[in-house]
């Protein structure tokens, strides 16, 4: 293990742990993606550890490190970086190197029964589609294309960001995308797409004289990138950029609205929890659950009801 020499059986010694950060990323069995995830989400811990000149931490030190986070970090955020914390200790007793420090360090509470992100009604949706269109050349083709498909198929943009110009193709009497979502490694589920979204698809890829084997949207404007696949910022930044110029710039509203959006629409459309589910390809249940939820909350007119029973007992004064 690169050098570094377990602890014989028993009681584990406290030693400086700096050194088996490298170990633990090279050990971990994981895609490229989640490699680099829990990467930059131990990076903090460490710069932490540096700074307060800690070579063996303690549960302590670990607790005080939480709690800094939660001063300036959302609670995804904090959750994310302390499962990283969490699981390099749980490695380093594993292989009788250090002591799990973070056992029973509870970490922040994150919220599963809302969205963060806001969904748009269907004339917010055309008005994003208008602006992304007004853009000048082959972009505007590339944008309005890549969001109807965002919009309409409820797309990732992980999955925006792999897809492959041979990865639309007819299935009976439809076209679908197939897809290549968070997780996975091939390309077996698909989603099917309406007529006006895949002539939207087409007209681009027409335009720009793609073929098979290349990516489905590519870079357009930057010399380093130029003809290059889009990135999964490359695609969030596209999709910001149009909100914000059809008049909808707010925190809440992001890439992934476009796939809220997507959801949420089907679910006020009259789709069955099973349909949308699938569609989305929630792995869980309760995930699809998340947005009936809202929209059961949304429709909730008990705040009304109230006003108007006050509203006339103050009329028979």
């Amino acid at each position: 293990m690169n050098g570094i020499m377990a602890a014989p059986a028993g009681a584990l010694e406290r030693r400086d742990v700096s050194g088996m950060f490298g170990d633990f990323i090279s050990y971990l069995d994981a895609a490229p993606s989640t490699v680099a995830t829990y990467t930059r989400a131990l990076r903090p811990f460490i710069a932490y550890l540096r700074e307060n000149g800690i070579t063996a931490p303690e549960r302590e030190d670990v607790i005080r490190y939480r709690d800094g986070l939660k001063e300036t970090r959302k609670p995804a955020t904090v959750q994310i970086y302390m499962t990283a914390v969490r699981l390099f200790f749980q490695w380093a007793e594993d292989n009788r190197l250090y002591s799990d420090v973070t056992r029973r360090v509870k970490v922040a509470k994150v919220d599963r029964t809302e969205h963060a992100k806001d969904y748009l009604t269907p004339g917010q949706v055309v008005d994003v589609l208008e602006a992304a269109k007004k853009e000048p050349g082959i972009r505007g083709l590339r944008d309005y294309a890549m969001l109807m498909l965002m919009f309409s198929a409820g797309l990732r943009t992980i999955e925006v960001s792999r897809a492959n110009v041979e990865d639309i193709r007819p299935r009976g009497e439809h076209s679908v995308i197939y897809v290549q979502g968070k997780g996975h490694e091939d390309r077996r589920i698909y989603v099917r797409i309406s007529p006006d979204t895949e002539k939207a698809v087409r007209e681009y890829l027409k335009a720009r004289g793609a073929k098979d084997g290349e990516p489905l949207f590519m870079c357009t404007g930057n010399r380093r990138s130029e003809g290059g696949r889009m990135t999964t910022r490359s695609v969030s930044k596209t999709a910001k950029e149009a909100m914000k110029a059809a008049g909808y710039d707010s925190e809440r509203l992001t890439a992934h609205s476009t796939r809220h959006t997507a959801v949420t629409l089907a679910l006020l459309n009259g789709e069955s929890l099973e349909k949308v589910k699938q569609f989305a390809r929630h792995a869980n249940m309760n995930t699809t659950l998340i947005y009936a939820h809202e929209l059961e909350q949304d429709k909730n007119d008990c705040s009304d009801v109230i006003a108007a029973a006050i509203k006339k007992a103050a009329a028979e004064r």
